[in-house]
Parts: C-alpha cells; sequence; structure tokens
C-alpha cells in the first residue's frame, strides 16, 4: 500500500523529478561520454592502492635510467630520477581529483551562502555581501589564488583553500539570481503569510529549488579548479610531495625534458589534464541544459 504522507508524497516526487532528469540527461551524447571517461578516470584513481605499488614514486626504489624512451617495462617512459611516467600519471590522478572536488567543495559552498544570504534578506546584509562578491570579482582570482599560496604553508589543503576562497563570487551570482526568481513565485508569499520564518522559507522553498542548478554548476567548477590546481603546482607552488599532473609537468620543465625531447614526460599530464577537465565541462553542460529552465526551454 502507497503512503500517502506529505514526507512520502514530497520522495515519490523528487524521485520521479530525478528519473526524469537522468532520462533527458541520456538523450545528450556528449555528456554521456563525458560520464563514461569521469567513471573510467575515477574508477582507476580510486583503484591505484590496489593495482599498484606507490613504493614506485619514491625516488629512492626507481630502477629505470633517466628520461628513458617507453618500451616494454615502461609504457610511458621514465623521468629525471628513473621513476615510471605511467605510475605518477596514475596517482597524480587521485591528488587532480581530491583538490578540484574539495576546492569546489569550498567555492561553492561560499558561493551559495552569500547568494542565497544576498537576495533573501536584502538590506543592509545584501549591501555589504554585494560589495565583498563585487570585490572578488574584480581581483583575478589566479592571482589571488597565487598569493594565498605562497602565504600558507604548502600542502594539498593549502592549494584547496587557495582556490576555494577566490572563485566562490561566480557561483554567489548564479545563486542570487536564482534565489530572487524563487523568492518572487506566489508560494513564498503564502508561506511568509502563513507566519513562516527565514530558515523555513530557506530550508524548505529556496534551497531545493536552487540546488539542482548548483549542482550543474559544481561539475564546471570542479573543471576549472583542476586547471587551476595544475597552474598553481606547474608554478611550483604545490606539495613537491605528492604526485598530480601539475607537479609532473613543473618536475619535467626543471628537469630539461624539453631540451631532451623526452615527450613522454610532457605530453601524458598535459593531456590528462585536457581530457578531465573537457569531460567534467560536457557533463556540466548537458546538466546545464537539463536542469537550468531558460537553457531548457530553448
Amino acid at each position: 500500500m502507497t503512503s500517502t504522507t506529505p514526507a512520502a508524497i514530497t520522495w515519490r516526487r523528487r524521485r520521479a523529478a530525478a528519473a526524469t532528469v537522468w532520462r533527458q540527461f541520456l538523450r545528450d551524447r556528449g555528456g554521456v561520454v563525458g560520464l563514461v571517461v569521469l567513471v573510467l578516470i575515477i574508477g582507476l584513481a580510486l583503484l591505484a592502492p590496489v593495482l599498484t605499488d606507490a613504493a614506485g614514486l619514491d625516488p629512492t626504489q626507481a630502477t629505470g635510467g633517466r628520461l628513458q624512451p617507453p618500451s616494454g617495462t615502461y609504457l610511458l617512459g621514465t623521468d629525471e630520477l628513473g621513476r615510471s611516467v605511467l605510475l605518477q600519471l596514475w596517482w597524480g590522478a587521485r591528488i587532480s581529483l581530491l583538490v578540484g572536488v574539495l576546492a569546489t567543495l569550498v567555492s561553492v559552498g561560499i558561493g551559495t551562502l552569500f547568494g542565497v544570504a544576498t537576495a533573501h534578506f536584502g538590506g543592509w546584509v545584501a549591501a555589504v555581501l554585494t560589495r565583498a562578491t563585487d570585490f572578488f570579482l574584480v581581483l583575478p582570482s589566479l592571482v589571488l589564488a597565487i598569493a594565498l599560496s605562497t602565504v600558507l604553508d604548502r600542502g594539498i589543503f593549502a592549494i584547496v583553500l587557495a582556490i576555494g576562497v577566490t572563485s566562490w563570487p561566480t557561483t554567489a551570482r548564479l545563486v542570487r539570481a536564482q534565489t530572487l526568481s524563487v523568492e518572487s513565485r506566489p508560494y513564498i508569499e503564502r508561506a511568509w503569510a502563513l507566519g513562516a520564518g527565514h530558515l523555513h522559507v530557506i530550508g524548505r522553498h529556496v534551497l531545493p529549488a536552487v540546488l539542482p542548478l548548483v549542482f550543474a554548476n559544481t561539475t564546471l567548477t570542479v573543471a576549472s579548479s583542476i586547471i587551476a590546481e595544475s597552474t598553481l603546482s606547474f608554478l611550483g607552488l604545490g606539495d613537491p610531495s605528492a604526485a598530480s599532473w601539475g607537479t609532473m609537468l613543473n618536475s619535467a620543465m626543471l628537469s630539461g625534458a624539453v631540451t631532451f625531447g623526452a615527450w613522454w614526460y610532457l605530453l601524458p599530464p598535459g593531456l590528462a589534464i585536457a581530457v578531465i577537465v573537457l569531460a567534467f565541462m560536457v557533463c556540466g553542460r548537458a546538466l546545464e541544459s537539463v536542469l537550468n529552465p531558460r537553457l531548457r526551454e530553448r
């Protein structure tokens, strides 16, 4: 027997909406291909400790020659310390994805908080938060992230913090616009008339309507965060003890891989960054076209 309680009805509607979104997403071939690529890369990154030996990343245990070209033993050759480039590429996916996801969570969390508060409360609260958002929008986010990375102790979480606290204004503006649209609807006015408070309106009405669009924007933000992490690591501001794709490019530059013609040391991390960023982008665009009412109408 089907339950008719309000909570059960709400969950049935949400499951039906999620199923509809999934069916519409599957119609986008680019989004499906991007999702398959992401699942494959994330799966390989998670299985790295099971399928490979992390000891191969230790320079003291390297057995290959310096900048050795691809061979049967080293499929992608070796670096300047004799370590497998393929092994570094595999483990580097873990760091790049970890930093990208964590920085995105920080960025989206701050942006959602600022966006909802700016649109909901108005008055002096909106004025202060809008000025703060405009301040971060004017400043180049990469330059600010570089400045923060040089001040903070070098490490993964310093990179996460530097990227997260400099890349949230875009999300804040998106959430603010969506919140203003939601709060102009009649059922919000009825909620206020019935005595609803700020927490009830935000938690029960605003956030459920805003979060789908935030989720679509999150996939795009992950791609930007991965590029930012790779850029900071390439500039030598990442964690030198952690293998990431940006760190690999930095090491290749410092070791003279270009001079030696060691393309196997330069191309794999660069292509990996391009592939995963492209996969996140096409998935994000596909989700945005499904979840954004304006794009869906077009």
